[in-house]
């Protein structure tokens, strides 16, 4: 129960709760055009589940991938989100997004430090009329955390095992670099000036000042909210919602110094992280015998989301699913923490890799993205092992293990993989089929002997090919499991944000379960319902919706319009 006395914490025209990318964004917009803003975010870091994203945005047709050369339109986008969620609802949230991407991004990048460059050659992840093999996907420019100051640790890090030498942050190009640092004057210049960067910041610093990734996208939003004048107070955890003659003017906030209550005249924009952690949601939202872990930031426990709904919000659930899938390794952490490391593309696509189940059979494409792949994993029961031997992880890696690893007794002992130089003895101890793990090892070695993957057709799609192993032949993704010692690693599924959530109208209101908005709230990022409903297009999914509706938010708080009615929709 909350404190009896309460406290003015004073007004603000626009209230935002939580500091992620489309809390930042909206915050940025109302405060550029003149508003009082006051961004709360209940722990003492800015960026939530988006400071230890990929950073990568979603936005078909957008101007960087233009002016890299890359063929592409919001009309083959549209074409394809039909094909894969069906017809836009009767609101309009998807022809929203698609004709506003670009404008989003081209007013961040003219109005704050937000700088963008087009990723190049991403494929989309399905293969569909409509999708794109290049120029849908931006990543952030990286950043010098340095010009934050004293404020840099107010940057929440990544995980510990998306750095190396301890807290050194690296993109897909400087691993590149590292891996191959004795092979060329010019990746061992950029392994070295990495190296040595990292070297000087430790100096001064608790990690690792060039910041890349989400990291860097959220380093440049809270630079520029920062310098927007934004009033930004942190550890302000969102308690209740304020209402007045049918309106939400204001939010009630647990804080170090008691209960506070701050009024605002345009609204409350909710952009607290979405389910995240919360019990009853997530009991709410899966099957009962689901026991799904989350990589949300540890922060993120539904507090925009319920409050919402006890102010008459309707939350809206997606026959597709009602979460974006990833699969995770369990790691030990220093301290006794377990950890999850996200198997995003750095092994599973690789040539002499399988995924197996208790029968000892291959469940899915391993090469299809993160989440197709634990669509696959959920359909097949939730128990399985990457499979591979000593040779791939000296050449690849595997999971947190990294490439040119030789001597495997650290992982070993820790429990992250189970070895053998048996693969009969090696699915004996890991309690697998024998006879069918036998079967699947040899149906795997005879396709990657012909290149092609008689059951999932692995290495046929552009994303297979281009996680793969471009210089490896026949077939990018199939290679045979043959030279002992071999290894099997527990993987896990895992959400990494949600899909359901608060039912927004085209400019982030939300509404109640007749469609009409409720006056004076607001959600953007994953505390509104994906526009996406459950099904994953392509990399940048969940922060590409987050960027460009918390600009659609902050843009009509701007204008502040009365509340209109809107067509009733089914929850």
């Amino acid at each position: 129960m909350a404190p009896a006395l309460t406290r003015a914490a004073g007004d603000a025209d626009l209230v935002v709760v939580g500091a992620g990318a489309g809390g930042m964004t909206a915050a940025l917009v109302a405060a550029h055009a003149g508003l009082r803003v006051v961004l709360c975010e209940s722990t003492q870091q800015a960026g939530g589940t988006t400071a230890t994203s990929a950073g990568t945005l979603w936005i078909p047709g957008n101007r960087h991938g233009r002016v890299a050369g890359h063929v592409d339109s919001v009309d083959d986008a549209a074409r394809y989100l039909k094909l894969l969620a069906g017809a836009d609802d009767a609101r309009g949230r998807r022809r929203a997004f698609l004709a506003t991407g670009d404008e989003a991004v081209a007013w961040l990048e003219a109005n704050s430090q937000v700088a963008f460059t087009s990723s190049g050659v991403h494929p989309d992840y399905l293969v569909q009329p409509g999708a794109s093999y290049a120029g849908r996907a931006l990543s952030p420019l990286p950043y010098d955390g340095r010009k934050l100051g004293a404020d840099f640790v107010r940057i929440r890090p990544p995980i510990p095992e998306f750095m190396v030498l301890g807290g050194m942050m690296v993109g897909k190009a400087d691993i590149q670099a590292l891996l191959r640092r004795w092979s060329s004057t010019r990746a061992f210049s950029h392994s070295a000036r990495l190296v040595l960067r990292y070297l000087a910041d430790r100096l001064r610093y608790s990690r690792g000042t060039r910041l890349v990734m989400g990291n860097a996208l959220v380093a440049r939003l809270f630079a520029s909210v920062r310098d927007s004048g934004v009033d930004v107070r942190f550890g302000w955890r969102l308690l209740e919602l304020m209402h007045e003659g049918g309106r939400v003017t204001g939010a009630v906030f647990d804080t170090e110094s008691g209960v506070q209550r701050i009024s605002a005249s345009r609204g409350v924009v909710l952009a607290t992280g979405g389910v995240g952690h919360d019990v009853d949601l997530r009991s709410e939202l899966l099957p009962a015998h689901w026991d799904i872990a989350t990589l949300a930031c540890a922060s993120v426990v539904g507090d925009g989301i319920s409050s919402a709904r006890r102010a008459g919000a309707v939350l809206e659930r997606h026959p597709h699913g009602n979460f974006f899938w990833q699969p995770v390794s369990r790691v030990a952490r220093e301290g006794g923490d377990v950890g999850l490391f996200p198997h995003l593309f750095l092994d599973r696509a690789k040539p002499g890799l399988i995924a197996v189940d208790a029968l000892g059979r291959r469940f899915v494409n391993e090469a299809a993205s993160y989440h197709h792949f634990v669509e696959g994993l959920l359909a097949n029961g939730q128990r399985a092992w990457l499979v591979c031997d000593a040779a791939f992880v000296e050449r690849y890696g595997l999971g947190v293990i990294p490439p040119g690893t030789k001597r495997l007794e650290r992982w070993i002992a820790s429990g992250y993989v189970t070895v053998d130089g048996s693969l009969t003895a090696l699915s004996r101890r890991l309690g697998i089929d024998a006879d069918g793990f036998a079967a699947t090892i040899a149906d795997t070695n005879r396709d990657a002997c012909i290149g092609f993957d008689v059951a999932f057709r692995k290495g046929e799609a552009p994303l297979d090919r281009f996680n793969g192993d471009a210089s490896h032949g026949p077939n990018p993704c199939l290679g045979v499991i043959a030279h002992a010692p071999f290894l099997a690693l527990a993987i896990l599924p895992a959400d990494a944000a949600s899909s359901a959530g608060l039912a927004t109208d085209a400019d982030g209101r939300v509404l109640d379960d007749t469609g009409q908005s409720l006056a004076g709230l607001y959600a953007c990022g994953n505390d509104a319902a994906s526009v996406m409903c459950g099904t994953y297009p392509g990399p940048g999914t969940t922060l590409g919706p987050a960027i460009v509706f918390g600009y659609r938010v902050g843009r009509h708080a701007v204008r502040g319009a009365a509340p209109s009615p809107h067509p009733t929709f089914s929850a």
